[in-house]
């Protein structure tokens, strides 16, 4: 009896390990497995029990559906828990180009200070023999820019003519870019309506600094500087003479009459007129400059030729002074005939040789 109790145990344990394996190889996994009956085995108690009484069922295990190695269906084993997945880290956020210094030009709105617009070159200064004013001197005076408030002021009644009009315009726009006042507006409208009107060189110079400043205000309308005028530039004009109008062979007589032509007169041509000298081949042109015409900066005078002690065969030179300033013509043309070579006075001896009329 004893035996066969232990056999029937043992062979419990054996039939239940087998069953649980079966269940978990069974079909589908979704409800709960048959219940399993052991052959040899009654559904009474394992410990002896009464027959017939029923046995507790074992169940088998959910199985949990998976891939099978070798392509079959069925779940075999559950699958090893997969590491999360991170997002693909997001590429950095290039930030936005920037211009270099270097490669910002001054005529653009950038935020460095502004470059000082050019102020007056010099002219050069007027003689003002006079002492009026006029606007060859007031330009002059213009020039200091502490002193652009004196000089708008004595412009108050001067004519309205195209280089007063220009001055004061300037004086304007002088004071408003120093932040000491002025008139923006009526700085423009002097420069629209003075554009390709002006006919001296101080006028011109004027009005192109005039240009420059408004131009500066367009660009940066908060800012306010100095102006300074440029170091090493040339001279707002270039006076001279030009030339003499001495004959298709250049040559005159003493007595006759020459046209000198003057270009860019900086100063006021009354003055000249007044105060100036002429000579020829060293020679002072009796009287004073006689205006035979011009306009704006360019005049022409009349002068009569002297008699000249020089070789009649050598050009002669034009001189023209006002003031400590002159202007020279070298070379302008030839005297001969009565007067020439003759020792300042009159007739043609005098112990020079005398050239005839024409000759070289």
């Amino acid at each position: 009896m004893g035996v066969r109790l232990g056999t029937r145990i043992a062979g419990l344990c054996l039939a239940g390990t087998v069953a649980v394996v079966a269940a978990s190889c069974a079909g589908d996994a979704g409800g709960p497995p048959p219940e399993v009956a052991l052959p040899g085995v009654s559904r009474g108690a394992a410990d002896g029990g009464p027959a017939g009484a029923p046995r507790p069922t074992v169940a088998a295990p959910r199985s949990v559906p998976s891939w099978r190695a070798d392509g079959g269906s069925g779940p075999v084993a559950a699958p090893e828990p997969s590491a999360p997945v991170r997002a693909p880290a997001s590429s950095p956020r290039l930030a936005p180009a920037v211009p270099s210094p270097a490669a910002t030009s001054v005529a653009d709105d950038s935020p460095r200070s502004p470059a000082v617009p050019d102020w007056l070159p010099p002219g050069p200064d007027s003689p003002d023999t006079d002492a009026v004013p006029d606007p060859g001197s007031v330009y002059d005076r213009l020039r200091a820019p502490d002193r652009c408030g004196e000089v708008r002021d004595a412009l108050a009644d001067t004519p309205p003519t195209g280089d007063w009009r220009v001055l004061r315009g300037l004086a304007e726009g002088c004071l408003a870019v120093q932040g000491r006042g002025g008139d923006w507006a009526a700085a423009a409208r002097e420069h629209a309506a003075l554009a390709g009107r002006l006919d001296t060189c101080k006028g011109r110079a004027a009005y192109a600094v005039l240009d420059g400043l408004l131009r500066f205000h367009r660009r940066h309308p908060g800012a306010t500087v100095r102006p300074a005028a440029p170091s090493g530039g040339a001279a707002a004009c270039a006076y001279g003479v030009t030339g003499a109008d001495a004959g298709e062979d250049g040559t005159v007589r003493p007595g006759e009459v020459v046209r000198v032509h003057l270009r860019d007169a900086y100063f006021d041509p009354a003055e000249l007129l007044r105060d100036g000298s002429v000579s020829v081949g060293g020679v002072p042109v009796p009287g004073r400059p006689v205006a035979a015409g011009g306009s704006g900066d360019r005049l022409t005078l009349s002068v009569l030729v002297p008699p000249l002690p020089a070789d009649p065969a050598t050009p002669v030179d034009v001189r023209v002074r006002l003031g400590a300033v002159e202007a020279v013509l070298e070379g302008a043309f030839r005297v001969v005939g009565d007067g020439a070579g003759g020792g300042g006075g009159g007739g043609g001896g005098g112990g020079s040789p005398q050239s005839a009329p024409g000759a070289p």
